[in-house]
């Protein structure tokens, strides 16, 4: 691999010329502009993009972390942020952490060594909350973040997903209604069930202990879940997931079990991933703009980026019920 002292040689010039050249720091003569850039060209010469932002201090790249990559809503996610950054004139370094707060850690050290010029965390887990207030690159959270942290924050309203998931069932006729959460003690998950809970309360119905069960997000989650509580004697006529992938696994276990979707069973997803739309039936879903939340978050740290000492930022996108084939009236058989 050619380097700045190669071309320097080739085009009989001292490398610091060539520097100046590159990065028009200085006024060079025409003629050995034109001989630094030949030279440049044979050699087929690339610059080193650390040495410049150990210079410049400015890298023009961006780290992001998800908690898994297989999830089509982070992947939709992550797109929206590449997409806004790229056209920024940002390249984004993608880490999937596995949710795990030890690979978030790991993660966030990598990026720091990189000198990225921001970071966006999305869903945070139980990490270093001491590491991240000590973080001196823009930074900004995407969905889960404790509240005491001074770091820009944007947040889909969960508690109102919640609600238009409940009244949509309500409405509908059903009143034996089951819920499939996210794993315990996750505050988005928690905000989605207490939200559904409360909704039903105010219209005198219930929502049972045995009738809301945990899973992973997943489909074999939901898959496992719906199995358990399809086959329960008291089945329900409708069930709340607190994403589409656990939805999508409900609706392959009421397949197998021969309950008909939506004529003997009603089945609400949460966040509209692209494939919602594709399985039959098409999935009644609480929609999360992943574009629109992406674009936002990428915005925000762009922001940041410019004006270190802006007031902290916090977003929050309202979701909407995307009403398609897997809910119907309740049909008293």
């Amino acid at each position: 691999m050619a380097t700045i002292k190669d071309v320097a040689r080739l085009a009989g010039v001292s490398f610091t010329t060539v520097s100046h050249v590159l990065n028009d720091t200085r006024p060079v003569s025409p003629e050995a502009r034109q001989r630094v850039l030949e030279a440049v060209g044979q050699l087929s010469y690339v610059p080193s993009a650390l040495a410049r932002s150990l210079k410049s201090r400015v890298t023009s790249s961006i780290g992001l972390i998800i908690p898994n990559n297989t999830n089509p809503y982070f992947s939709e996610l992550a797109r929206g942020i590449e997409d806004f950054c790229y056209g920024a004139g940002y390249s984004v370094i993608l880490c999937n952490s596995d949710d795990d707060p030890h690979k978030q850690n790991d993660y966030l050290q990598v990026l720091l060594t990189k000198r990225c010029d921001g970071l966006i965390i999305a869903t945070l887990t139980q990490t270093d909350h001491a590491l991240l207030g000590r973080l001196k690159v823009p930074t900004v959270l995407l969905d889960r973040a404790p509240t005491q942290l001074g770091i820009d924050l944007v947040s889909t309203d969960n508690a109102l997903g919640g609600e238009l998931a409940a009244a949509h069932l309500l409405a509908l006729g059903h009143r034996r209604l089951a819920c499939i959460a996210g794993p315990a003690g996750l505050a988005l998950s928690e905000q989605r069930v207490g939200a559904f809970r409360h909704t039903l309360q105010q219209s005198g119905c219930d929502l049972p202990p045995q009738a809301l069960l945990h899973a992973d997000f997943t489909s074999g989650g939901g898959y496992r879940a719906g199995m358990q509580l399809l086959q329960a004697d008291a089945r329900p006529d409708a069930i709340f997931c607190c994403n589409d992938l656990m939805a999508i696994g409900v609706l392959r276990a009421a397949g197998e079990l021969g309950i008909a979707v939506p004529g003997a069973l009603s089945v609400v997803g949460f966040d509209d991933i692209e494939l919602a739309q594709f399985v039959h039936p098409p999935l009644t879903t609480v929609a999360q703009n992943t574009r629109q939340l992406g674009e936002l978050t990428a915005q925000c740290l762009l922001q940041r980026i410019a004006d270190p000492k802006r007031p902290i930022r916090r977003e929050t996108v309202a979701p909407q019920l995307q009403i398609r084939g897997s809910t119907a009236p309740f049909l008293n058989a």
